[in-house]
């Protein structure tokens, strides 16, 4: 039963790499909640497995269980609170495929932006994320990204441009990198 949280976890995982699936990973890459329950039904299970007839074994095991719900529930409601996918700054549908869209988001939870430029690509559950790269504020090399052409995608910075072709299945090129 525990291994079923954990078979989740690693499914979504598997779908926050480039070129996954965006609703899996954003239902199930969750390892501090998805660990958790897994935790939770490996101690549930041994408490029901051990026979508990003396009131001392009767106390500590509801101390075990008192400790683990009130560590628990504080630990699923930070995982929330500050487990989210970030901020989208921008969104850039393309002009002739509505099912493809340039995000950037701010991915950072501090003042200084640290931006991720995807390529979403289909809708609803076989949507796909192509991951353009990250670029944060100290390096100050991400300026925007748009459609340059109808299957070419340019992110520009101070120093470089990045070009990126779309397959006709929306995977990407490798990147072009032009000095500007």
């Amino acid at each position: 039963m525990a291994l079923a949280p954990v078979l989740t976890y690693v499914a979504g995982r598997h779908a926050s790499r480039s070129g996954g699936l965006m609703e899996v990973e954003r239902w199930f890459n969750r390892p501090v909640l998805l660990v958790g329950a897994a935790t939770v039904l490996i101690v549930v299970s041994l408490i029901v497995e051990l026979d508990f007839r003396t009131r001392l074994s009767q106390v500590g095991c509801a101390a075990g269980l008192v400790a683990l719900v009130f560590g628990g529930v504080p630990i699923v409601v930070l995982s929330y609170v500050f487990g989210g996918e970030g901020r989208w700054v921008e969104r850039k549908i393309h002009p002739d495929h509505p099912d493809r869209v340039l995000t950037v988001t701010d991915i950072a939870f501090s003042i200084d932006p640290i931006y991720r430029v995807e390529l979403v690509t289909g809708s609803g559950w076989s949507a796909r994320h192509w991951n353009l790269g990250t670029w944060d504020a100290d390096s100050g090399d991400f300026t925007r990204v748009e459609w340059s052409g109808p299957d070419r995608i340019t992110v520009t910075g101070r120093t470089e441009l990045r070009v990126f072709d779309v397959r006709p299945d929306g995977s990407l090129s490798e990147p072009q990198v032009l000095s500007r």
